[in-house]
């Protein structure tokens, strides 16, 4: 059974879309007459698309076992999520359709040799995993530092269609990293049932969100940090403070609000450029420059992991990177010297809750060995697996 289909009593032909091919074409070359294909196309009007084929997506002739085999049913798969099938006799109609989707809990570790995304693809790991760790560790770990020998575990939910075919993580149930030999737990939990709002809290219950993200842009090196005594040869090796922290990174890279606020400034200047500044509240200001375009005006109320603009060149700089300031209480601060503050702590009364909860997944995590060799084990599939529509 495919396609709603049982192939068992049908010719089935597979191709792909040629330039040049449209859906009226290729009924027409397969000896249907237009008569025939326009009374198709007033039967799925309005249900199906068909006028933009793409060029090199499969699509599927459904032939009758007749002594003259002329085409039962078209179905086209732009995607691998979905397919668009059309029926041409008996009932004639069109509809989409969405592939079932199989949730696998899965598990995952590796030891950092290079960069976290290498070690995801050295590990036999989806590398998507890059991206979600990233999000959960966000304010905890800067993920461009990372050192040889730093390691981590994961549990994490993987979508699938087809019974192999991968179409993204869900979500990351657990996650173990060790940096710099400092050993970080993160749990997900939710903590306020009345809005949905889903958390990652470390093995004490503490948030691991912050009020403010550890970098404007993700995966993205530092080129020059905050330095008041810096020198600079085309100035004659004159100090000349530098008040921000340079992150490089390729013109186009979004530019995210570090933590919820109001822009108060979404201008340009000859030095600043394109610039973006947000007053998140009476303490604390931040600033954002040098960008291609920004993405927000005056006035405009943005929450952290906004996109606020995207990486350019404007004003004075020598590279594309944006220059982020960090004002607290109207002074110039350095954003890594400063404690921050946490996001909103656990309720007293669900911190037992989570405590139990954790239990058992703590010690699933504890048992997952570090060694990438574990990844090639079929076993890491687990026996939880769910089905949705």
């Amino acid at each position: 059974m495919r396609y709603g289909y049982d192939l068992n009593q049908y010719q089935v032909v597979q191709k792909k879309i040629r330039r040049g091919d449209t859906f009226g074409a290729i009924l027409e070359g397969e000896g249907i007459d237009y008569p025939q294909v326009y009374e198709v196309l007033q039967a799925i009007k309005g249900k199906v698309k068909v006028n933009r084929l793409q060029i090199g997506k499969p699509y599927t002739l459904l032939y009758t076992q007749d002594s003259i085999a002329t085409p039962y049913a078209f179905i086209y798969e732009p995607g691998v999520e979905s397919y668009t099938r059309i029926q041409l006799r008996d009932s004639l109609f069109g509809e989409k359709v969405d592939k079932p989707v199989r949730l696998v809990e899965l598990q995952g570790a590796g030891i950092i040799e290079s960069s976290l995304y290498e070690t995801m693809q050295n590990s036999g790991l989806n590398d998507q995993l890059t991206y979600y760790l990233a999000d959960v560790y966000a304010w905890t770990i800067d993920f461009f530092r990372l050192q040889k020998g730093d390691r981590f575990k994961v549990i994490y939910t993987e979508k699938f269609v087809d019974d192999s075919i991968s179409i993204g993580i869900q979500e990351i149930k657990a996650a173990y990293f060790e940096h710099n030999g400092k050993p970080l737990y993160a749990f997900q939990f939710e903590s306020d049932s009345l809005v949905g709002r889903v958390d990652y809290f470390n093995d004490q219950a503490k948030n691991l969100r912050r009020a403010f993200l550890k970098a404007p842009v993700k995966f993205s090196r530092i080129s020059s940090r905050y330095n008041l005594r810096r020198r600079i040869k085309y100035y004659g090796n004159r100090i000349k403070p530098h008040r921000g922290t340079d992150f490089a990174a390729s013109v186009g890279t979004p530019i995210m609000a570090t933590a919820n606020g109001t822009i108060i400034k979404a201008s340009y200047t000859r030095g600043n450029g394109n610039y973006v500044t947000i007053k998140h509240n009476n303490i604390y200001q931040t600033q954002y420059l040098h960008m291609k375009k920004h993405n927000v005006r005056r006035g405009q109320y943005v929450k952290q992991g906004d996109v606020i603009g995207w990486v350019g060149m404007t004003g004075f700089t020598a590279g594309p990177h944006v220059c982020y300031r960090f004002w607290k209480y109207g002074k110039q601060v350095d954003p890594f010297r400063q404690k921050l503050p946490a996001a909103k702590p656990i309720s007293k009364d669900l911190k037992t809750q989570f405590l139990a909860e954790i239990e058992p997944i703590k010690y699933e995590l504890e048992c997952i060995p570090f060694e990438p060799d574990f990844l090639n084990d079929n076993k890491r599939l687990s026996q939880y697996e769910t089905t949705q529509p």
